[in-house]
C-alpha cells in the first residue's frame, strides 16, 4: 500500500504529533461522515505511532493502512473509527476483537469499553501487541495468542465483537459468543481480495438479523471456521509484477495488429464503428475518468454521428436530471421558462462543467435548429443526487397546472425540510432512529402525480415527463440517502437501477423507435458481472442493459496510460489538476501502451482469436478514477479485476491525455440567460 503525501512529521519530532492526531481525526474520521463522540475522542487519544515500527512514525496520521509484521497490516485510522461507530457503544460494554495486529484498535475500543478481550494468530504479533498495550497502560486489555475464529469462549458473552480480517461467512463460535442484543462486526465474502463489511445483531437465542454495511477490502481470516491458508495469488495488493514473457509479447502484437489506430479525435473515421454498433436501440459511451478531455471529446465525436447518421434521439449522462433539463431547454429551444438555477452548480462541478461539455451542447443546439421540433435530439440527466432541486421541480409544476395538489406534495415533502441542506444527515438520523423516515410521503406525492398523468401531460407532455421523472428521483434519493451513510453495495446498486429505469422510462417516452447514447463512467456502461463488482454483490447500469436488451446494448470502454486528470484529493475538495501515474504493470492498460499506438479504437464482440482466455479474456487489473484522484494509493484505490472484452463489446484508448478545462463564469458572459452554464 502506498501512503498519502501531505507533510508529516519527521521521525523523532514527537511534539506533533498531538496536533497531527487531532487534525487527522477532524480531516479524515469527523469530516467523512463518523459522528459518534465516543469514538471520536478515543481516536484523538490513542496514540498510533506508538503501534506502528518507528521508521513509520512519520506516517501515523496519514489515512492509509500500513505495514507491520508477519505481512499484516495495521488497518488505516477512518476504517478503525467506522467499524468501531457500526458497534454502537455506549460505555463500560465487554468486548471481543478478533485480529489483534498492533494492538491500535484494541488501545482505541478500551478509551470506551470497560473491558476489550483481543486474539491475534500470529505469535510474535500477540506478544508485540500485549507488550506495548501494557507499556502504555491499557490494563482493560487482555491479547490471546491463538485461533481467532474460535473467539475467546471464556469470557463469553459479549456486548460486542469485532474482526480484522475478512472471512468467507460468519464464524458460527462467534455467533453463539455475542450477547441477545449484542452486535457483530465483521468483513465478509467469498473472494479473499474483498468484501463485504456486515453488522449482526443477535436478536435471540437463536435468531440474527444482518445488514452489509460497507465494501472493504481485509486481510483474510484464518482459522478452523475461517480460510485454510492464504492464497498464493500474484493478483494481491502489494506483489512485485511479473517479467514479460514470450506469451504477453505475443499478444502486444496481436492487440497492435487489431487495433484501429486514429491521428485525431476529429480525423477519426467512424465508419467501422457505426458498423459494429449496427441497430443497437442503446449505446453506452464510458470513461476511465470523470476529468479527462480525451474521453469527452471523443464521445462528443461518437455521439454525433450517432444522431446525424443513426437517429439516435437522446443523450442521457450521469447527472443530475434538473441539470441535465436545463441542458434540454437550451438544445431543443423550449418556450417555457428555464429554471432559475445555474446548471452542475454542485460538486464536481468540473465533471460537465467544462469547456469539452460547452463545446458538445453547442454543436447539439447548432444541429437542432436545422431539423423538425419532433426530430431534436434531447439531453436528460440519469442521476438521483439532486434531490431538493428535484422537490422544487415538481411543486413549481404542480403550482401551475393544479395548485391544490401543490399544497398536499409541499405537506408530504416537507418531512425533509429540516435535512435541505445535508441530505446525507437524513439518512443518518433515519438509520440511528432518531428521525422518522420519509418514504411513505415521498412515495405518495408520486403517486398521486402518476394517478393524473393523463389529465396533466394533455397540458404539457414534456413538462409533465419532467415533473414525474423529479418525482421519482425524489423517491429513489430518499432511499438512496438512507442506506448510503455506510457505502454498501445496496447503495451502489439502488443508484444504477435508478439510472436504468430512467433510461427505460425516457425509451418509452421517446417512442418504440427511439435510440440513446449513454455517457458514464466505465464503471458504469460496462457490464459489472464481468468485474469483481459480482463478487460483491453489486450489479450496474450496463449489465441492467445487457439483461434487457441483449446485442442491442453497445457498451464502448475508454482507457489511457498517464497525462493529467481534473480531481480532487477528497469529496467537496477543490478541483485540482494532477499527474495520471503510468499504468499498473499488469493492467489492461499498460497492454495497450506497449502497443506504442497513441490512439485507437479496439472491436471486441466476436473476437475469440484476441479475445479468448489465453488473451485479452484472461482477468487483469483495471483502473477507475472517479472525482477524486489519490496516486500514492493508486493499487487500493482505483484498480479492480476484470475481463475487459466481456465487460465491454469496444474500447477507446488514448495513450497519453489532458486534463477538462473547467469553465468559468468569467469565460461565458454575454452569452443568452437560458444559456445552461451560466450564472
Amino acid at each position: 500500500m502506498g501512503v498519502l503525501t501531505s507533510t508529516p512529521a519527521r521521525s523523532g519530532d514527537e511534539t506533533s504529533f498531538p496536533s497531527l492526531r487531532k487534525a487527522m481525526v477532524e480531516r479524515d474520521i469527523a469530516a467523512r461522515g463518523v459522528r459518534d463522540e465516543f469514538v471520536l475522542e478515543a481516536m484523538r487519544k490513542v496514540p498510533r505511532e506508538l503501534f506502528l515500527p518507528k521508521n513509520l512514525h512519520e506516517f501515523a496520521y496519514e489515512d492509509a493502512p500500513l505495514p507491520i509484521a508477519g505481512d499484516q497490516t495495521i488497518s488505516q485510522p477512518y476504517i478503525v473509527a467506522f467499524m468501531v461507530e457500526a458497534l454502537m457503544l455506549k460505555g463500560g460494554e465487554k468486548v471481543l476483537e478478533i485480529g489483534a495486529g498492533s494492538g491500535y484498535a484494541a488501545a482505541v475500543l478500551s478509551e470506551i469499553a470497560a473491558n476489550v478481550y483481543t486474539v491475534e494468530r500470529l505469535g510474535p504479533l500477540a506478544e508485540t501487541a500485549a507488550r506495548t498495550l501494557a507499556d502504555l497502560g491499557y490494563d482493560n486489555v487482555h491479547v490471546l495468542h491463538g485461533d481467532g475464529t474460535r473467539g475467546w469462549p471464556d469470557h463469553a458473552p459479549y456486548d460486542a465483537i469485532i474482526v480484522a480480517a475478512g472471512g468467507p461467512q460468519i464464524p458460527e463460535s462467534l455467533k453463539e459468543q455475542l450477547k441477545i442484543g449484542g452486535r457483530l462486526v465483521i468483513p465478509v465474502g467469498s473472494d479473499q481480495r474483498s468484501q463485504e463489511l456486515v453488522r449482526v445483531t443477535r436478536v435471540s437465542a437463536n435468531e440474527y438479523r444482518s445488514e452489509d454495511i460497507a465494501d472493504v477490502r481485509f486481510v483474510p481470516l484464518i482459522g478452523e471456521e475461517g480460510w485454510p491458508t492464504v492464497k498464493n495469488d500474484s493478483r494481491m495488493p502489494g506483489r512485485a509484477p511479473r517479467p514479460i514473457s514470450s506469451q504477453r509479447e505475443m499478444l502486444v502484437r496481436n492487440l497492435a495488429d487489431a487495433a484501429e489506430p486514429f491521428a485525431s479525435i476529429e480525423a477519426a473515421d467512424l465508419d467501422p464503428l457505426m458498423e459494429r454498433i449496427g441497430p443497437a436501440r442503446v449505446v453506452l459511451l464510458g470513461e476511465a475518468t470523470h476529468g479527462t478531455s480525451e474521453f469527452y471529446g471523443m464521445r462528443a465525436r461518437i455521439t454525433r454521428d450517432l444522431i446525424v447518421k443513426k437517429g439516435f434521439r437522446f443523450v442521457a449522462i450521469e447527472a443530475d436530471w434538473p441539470d441535465a433539463a436545463r441542458v434540454d431547454h437550451y438544445v431543443r429551444h423550449f418556450q417555457y421558462p428555464p429554471s432559475e438555477w445555474t446548471a452542475f452548480a454542485r460538486f464536481p462541478t468540473w465533471m460537465w462543467r467544462n469547456a469539452e461539455m460547452r463545446d458538445f451542447v453547442s454543436w447539439l443546439r447548432k444541429h437542432n435548429g436545422g431539423v423538425e421540433r419532433n426530430k431534436r435530439a434531447a439531453c436528460h440527466g440519469l442521476d438521483l443526487y439532486s434531490l431538493y432541486d428535484s422537490i422544487r421541480c415538481v411543486l413549481n409544476y404542480l403550482d401551475q397546472v393544479d395548485p391544490k395538489s401543490a399544497r398536499v406534495a409541499r405537506e408530504r415533502y416537507g418531512c425533509l425540510t429540516p435535512w435541505q441542506r445535508d441530505p446525507a444527515t437524513y439518512g443518518h438520523a433515519a438509520l440511528t432512529g432518531s428521525y422518522p423516515t420519509c418514504e411513505s410521503h415521498v412515495v405518495r406525492a408520486l403517486t398521486d402525480l402518476l394517478e393524473k398523468r393523463r389529465t396533466y401531460a394533455e397540458h404539457d407532455g414534456d413538462r409533465f415527463l419532467d415533473a414525474e421523472q423529479n418525482a421519482r428521483l425524489v423517491a429513489s434519493a430518499e432511499r438512496y440517502y438512507r442506506i448510503m451513510y455506510y457505502g454498501s453495495r445496496a447503495s451502489w446498486n439502488l443508484r444504477d437501477n435508478h439510472m436504468f429505469e430512467t433510461l427505460k422510462n425516457l425509451l418509452a417516452y421517446h417512442g418504440p423507435d427511439s435510440k440513446a447514447v449513454v455517457w458514464a463512467h466505465n464503471s458504469h456502461v460496462g457490464n459489472a458481472g464481468a468485474t469483481e463488482m459480482a463478487a460483491r454483490g453489486e450489479y450496474n447500469l450496463g449489465q441492467l442493459c445487457r439483461s434487457e436488451f441483449g446485442d442491442g446494448a453497445y457498451m464502448v470502454g475508454f482507457g489511457t496510460h498517464s497525462g493529467t486528470v481534473a480531481a480532487a484529493s477528497e469529496w467537496d475538495g477543490p478541483m485540482e489538476i494532477k499527474a495520471v501515474r503510468p499504468s499498473h504493470p499488469e493492467s489492461y492498460e499498460r497492454l495497450c501502451h506497449a502497443t506504442g499506438l497513441p490512439r485507437f479504437m479496439l472491436a471486441m464482440r466476436e473476437r475469440g482469436d484476441l479475445c479468448g482466455s489465453g488473451g485479452l479474456g484472461k482477468e487483469r487489473l483495471e483502473r477507475a478514477v472517479g472525482v477524486i484522484y489519490r496516486p500514492d494509493t493508486e493499487l487500493g484505490s482505483h484498480y479492480f479485476r476484470a475481463v475487459l472484452p466481456q465487460q465491454f463489446d469496444e474500447y477507446v484508448w488514448f495513450d497519453d491525455s489532458c486534463a477538462v478545462t473547467p469553465l468559468e463564469t468569467a469565460e461565458i458572459k454575454g452569452l443568452p440567460d437560458t444559456y445552461p452554464f451560466g450564472v
